[in-house]
Formats: structure tokens, sequence, C-alpha cells
């Protein structure tokens, strides 16, 4: 959902010194296709040793029921270190440790276009409405990281162009902004 390239994600790995494990889906996967994937990735991981996974999620409680589902099944530990901790204060947390994101993502009918690139730092919490969490845990932004006091160095980016997509159902129609960011 973010949009980001994937050799930013790459950087972002090496620059943590970390292996970074790719699951390929197509760009509209069903539920089933989705957990499937999933499932096989951890097996996986669960045979090379690793016992517990660690998830950002903060307080959707039907999504870390889900993920706790999941994992279940492979015996696998769930950890949610920022689970129901105070949103504005992580943000404020962030900005304090030197770790430096951008907003690459914004749903259009959470956020305005102008969110669009912007820093997540004192400055931003004091620009979202009220109905916007200042992390975007309910989708209303999503950022990349290209700065961190754990990264090795910086990743350098360039601000590329800003589209508009829209998805359609049936029932509802809903669009995005997303940023390209570029390496440089």
């Amino acid at each position: 959902m973010h949009g980001v390239r994937e050799s930013l994600l790459d950087a972002q790995a090496q620059r943590m010194g970390l292996p970074l494990i790719k699951v390929k889906l197509p760009p509209h996967p069903d539920d089933r296709l989705y957990k499937n994937a999933m499932l096989e990735t951890m097996q996986r991981l669960k045979d090379d040793g690793i016992q517990a996974a660690a998830f950002g999620d903060i307080f959707l409680e039907d999504l870390k029921a889900y993920r706790e589902t999941q994992l279940q099944q492979l015996d696998i530990t769930p950890v949610f270190p920022l689970w129901k901790k105070d949103t504005r204060e992580l943000v404020e947390l962030v900005a304090a440790t030197g770790i430096e994101a951008k907003i690459v993502c914004v749903d259009a009918q959470k956020l305005g276009r102008e969110f669009i690139g912007r820093k997540i730092d004192a400055s931003l919490l004091a620009d979202l409405p009220d109905n916007v969490d200042p992390c975007g845990e309910n989708g209303e932004f999503h950022t990349f990281v290209y700065n961190a006091p754990f990264f090795s160095a910086p990743i350098p980016i360039a601000e590329g162009e800003v589209v508009f997509k829209e998805y359609k159902t049936e029932e509802n129609s809903w669009g995005f902004y997303f940023l390209d960011l570029q390496p440089i």
C-alpha cells in the first residue's frame, strides 16, 4: 500500500544490516492467496530457527487477532511492542530519536494531497486533523523511513511525481495519493 520502489526497501535492509525476505503477490490478491503466501514464508522462517515475529500494530484489535491466529498455526510467538501505546507520544519519540520519515501515501478521504511528502515531526502533529491518528494507524497515511540512528547511512532520496489512484468495487470507490520517492 505504500507504493515505495523495491530498491528503497532493499536500501533500508542494507543500511540496517538485516536480511530481507520478500513475499511476491499479484496486484490484487485475495485473502486465501495472501494467507497461504504468508504461512509458507513464516514456515520457512520457522524451519530456519525463527521463534517469534514482531509487528508494529498499535490498537487495531482485529488485525492483532488475525496475526495471532495465523502464527498460532506455526507455533511462532507474535510480539507487539507498540500495543496500546499513545500514538502522539510515539510520533514525538520518532522525532526525538532522530528517525526521519516522509509520508508517501495518503487516503484521500481522510487527508489532503498537501500531506504527501510531509516529514513526520512536531509540525505535522500540529497540522493533522483531530480525526486522523498521529501514526496513521487507521490507514490515513503511510510513511517511508529514510534515515535513522540504526541505519549505517541515510538513504538519499528525491521526491518524484505525485499520482492519484482510484480503487472501485461494486459498493464503493476510494482513492489514494502516492509520492514516487526516487533513490539518488
